[in-house]
């Protein structure tokens, strides 16, 4: 592992044809931040030999052609545009609101999760829909957004044992995070609610209804249940 000059950043190789750049090992807005600075600076700034990049949470993985490029001039690129003083066009942030109906057989985990942190379901209706979050990063499925700005005191592990089905629309949280299940699809996340809002789409652009960097706010619907 190489620590950078300015220890903001580390890099690591991954195999022969990769170079990991972390910002932080925690999931923070400033690291995220960071990421897509990056990925922002390295799309002006294109360079031979790299075939794609690919950003997460809160660190970013370069693949390049050992063949045309080494290890050490992917990481002197890198931090050149980290250091780049260029502009960067402002991205018009999109934010979506998600309805969802929280409870009941829409949110089987509901209760489970209030009793959990000693919360009511209605208190954990409210928290999680008091955030404005941030994606994150796009993975596991088609369309499926990973979710930054979860209150702390939802944090609540996974099922000990994956469900065989979760109905697509499904809101759950896992650890620090929360996030919809785009497709009907096994999973091990704690399910609150469900909405009817379509998230992917593979029959017209843009295939994702989100993409990173857009805020999402989810909003009860009347019929949500606390049961």
């Amino acid at each position: 592992m190489v620590e950078n000059k300015n220890a903001m950043q580390r890099f690591s190789p991954v195999g022969e044809n990769a170079l990991l750049v972390t910002f932080d090992d925690a999931l923070t807005h400033e690291a995220h931040g960071r990421v897509r600075t990056l990925d922002e600076r390295l799309k002006v700034a294109p360079l031979a030999g790299v075939i794609e990049w690919i950003p997460a949470f809160a660190s970013l993985v370069v693949l390049f052609d050992p063949l045309q490029i080494q290890w050490n001039e992917v990481e002197n690129w890198i931090n050149d545009c980290l250091d780049s003083p260029t502009s960067l066009a402002h991205r018009r942030v999109n934010r979506v609101e998600i309805l969802v109906h929280y409870g009941g057989e829409d949110g089987p985990d509901l209760a489970f999760v209030a009793g959990f942190h000693g919360l009511t379901p209605a208190q954990v209706i409210e928290k999680h829909a008091e955030p404005i979050y941030q994606v994150g990063m796009m993975g596991f499925m088609p369309g499926f957004a990973y979710l930054l700005g979860l209150d702390p005191a939802l944090a609540t592990p996974r099922l000990d044992t994956p469900r065989t089905h979760i109905p697509a629309g499904s809101v759950g949280i896992a650890g620090q995070q929360t996030g919809v299940y785009p497709l009907a699809s096994p999973g091990g996340w704690q399910l609150i609610g469900r909405t009817d809002q379509g998230l992917f789409d593979p029959r017209r652009e843009p295939y994702f209804r989100l993409a990173p960097g857009d805020e999402v706010r989810f909003v009860p619907a009347k019929r949500s249940r606390l049961g």
